[in-house]
């Protein structure tokens, strides 16, 4: 059986590298001073490919470092999770490293002074160094604790990061968090769900946390046959069955979860249609009680692009929509496509209005940073095509009702763009869109700059080799 996460543009690499002195075309800005990071799966060994998941891959993160006009380095390196150092034949790294033994593969940010690859579910997240070598599992100096979330929102004027997290081990919960600039967490709340959803992501606004609580749910057929022996999947699913929805594990218990890794790479989360889909808007200082729950259209929302105040009584939520997810496909997103999407929330008459901003099917979007929770003008987002990727970066304009593209050409892949301003106080869209693109005919990828008001292309640093499809990067400033 073939799998399209284990070839072309989703191949993994086997090797870790160190360059120095990149090649570069065009100017790089001479006000970029730090690096640009991303992560995403890159597996380790032999694979299965009739049960491998996207998702569960080995996490690798890639940077490039940049000054003064000139990459001075790229380095990828493995994150020494359990099954990776084991893997690799080195000694696995100490701490508690929750449900799974996979290195974080979806995130990595800066907070606080430190790199951290971040992943979903309940599995730990890890601190890097600049380098990008592991340090270990992360839990904001003890302050944190049974898993985090790949998707955090800064709040552009406290430097705090949110979240929400889910974890089959919370039972019918999730968790919001705040973890202040200090990089210990100020504030916990846990909230009640309808089940054990897969929360991927969330959005928060200037005075509201909104939670997507939607029909992808954790499925206990599947994760009772991971690893388990036949003869004991049955008392598994029972088990599975008793906890998930019913109590809430505490974290004594938690703490002394098995840590082994295992080969089994099968995804343990499906689409439920039996499951409602909602959303839910809390006060960021208010409580699980205090939640409001609005009915949607069924479908699933990997990533939010951003949210905001409308006016006293009302919140916009801009979404990529996908109308299912891990339904007939259990491999990875493949449901239909992914389209741009505007959700108004009508506070006073307890009801959403859905419309769609652009049908071309895309994914990974951002903002503005400076404008996470505020009323934004534009967004960004790569065309995914067929779902192994398309040549074309979208620019939306939510103020001039338009979108500009920019092709990179035939036979390129392009990955998420994360925008940097070109200082503190430009405009919204003054200052250069940087990603990964993979060129199918030379097998190689380039760190691409954009003009982020043109899209004309401003630079390009080039690399000797493949840069596999991924999640998600940032531009981590020296400062």
């Amino acid at each position: 059986m073939t799998n399209r996460y284990l070839s072309g543009v989703f191949a993994p690499i086997a090797e870790e590298h160190t360059l120095t002195d990149l090649e570069v075309t065009g100017h790089l800005p001479g006000y970029l001073d730090g690096r640009y990071l991303r992560n995403g799966p890159n597996p380790i060994g032999e694979i299965d490919p009739a049960l491998y998941h996207w998702f569960i891959g080995d996490g690798m993160v890639h940077g490039i470092r940049i000054r003064d006009g000139r990459a001075e380095w790229y380095r990828n390196r493995w994150v020494r999770g359990p099954q990776a150092a084991r893997a690799l034949g080195e000694a696995v790294p100490a701490g508690d490293v929750a449900i799974s033994g996979i290195g974080a593969n979806t995130n990595v940010i800066g907070h606080a002074g430190k790199t951290l690859a971040l992943i979903e579910a309940g599995v730990a997240n890890y601190e890097l160094t600049e380098e990008l070598d592991t340090v270990g599992p992360c839990d904001f100096d003890g302050t944190l604790t049974g898993g985090y979330t790949a998707h955090p929102k800064r709040d552009p004027d406290t430097g705090e990061l949110h979240a929400v997290s889910y974890s089959m081990l919370r039972g019918n919960t999730v968790q919001y968090s705040v973890i202040g600039a200090d990089g210990r967490a100020r504030r916990t709340v846990d909230i009640d769900v309808g089940g054990s959803p897969m929360m991927h992501d969330f959005s928060l606004t200037e005075h509201y946390v909104v939670f997507y609580d939607l029909p992808v749910t954790f499925d206990v057929r599947t994760a009772a046959t991971m690893g388990v022996p036949r003869a004991l999947r049955l008392p598994a699913r029972l088990m599975l069955s008793a906890v998930i929805g019913r109590i809430r594990i505490p974290d004594p218990l938690a703490a002394r979860r098995p840590k082994g890794p295992s080969s089994d790479r099968r995804f343990p989360y499906s689409w439920d249609p039996k499951y409602p889909a909602r959303i839910g808007v809390m006060p960021r200082e208010g409580g699980n009680r205090d939640v409001r729950w609005f009915d949607v259209e069924p479908c699933y929302v990997f990533h939010p692009m951003n949210a905001y105040e409308a006016d006293d009584a009302s919140i916009v939520l801009d979404v990529i929509r996908h109308p299912k997810m891990f339904d007939t496909n259990r491999l990875g997103p493949d449901e239909g496509p992914p389209t741009l999407e505007r959700w108004t929330v009508d506070l006073a008459d307890g009801k959403v209005r859905e419309s769609r901003i652009d049908d071309r099917p895309q994914e990974f979007p951002r903002v503005d940073e400076r404008r996470v929770g505020k009323r934004h003008r534009y967004g960004y987002a790569p065309d995914v095509g067929d779902g192994d990727g398309g040549d074309t970066l979208l620019k939306h304009d939510f103020v001039g009702s338009s979108t500009a593209a920019h092709s990179f050409g035939a036979d390129k892949v392009v990955g998420e763009f994360v925008f940097q301003p070109a200082s503190s106080e430009a405009a919204e869209d003054d200052g250069v869109l940087m990603g990964f693109v993979y060129d199918r005919r030379t097998d190689r990828s380039e760190l691409a700059f954009l003009d982020a008001q043109t899209l004309d292309e401003v630079a390009s640093v080039a690399l000797p080799h493949r840069v596999p499809s991924g999640f998600h990067g940032n531009w981590v400033p020296a400062d």
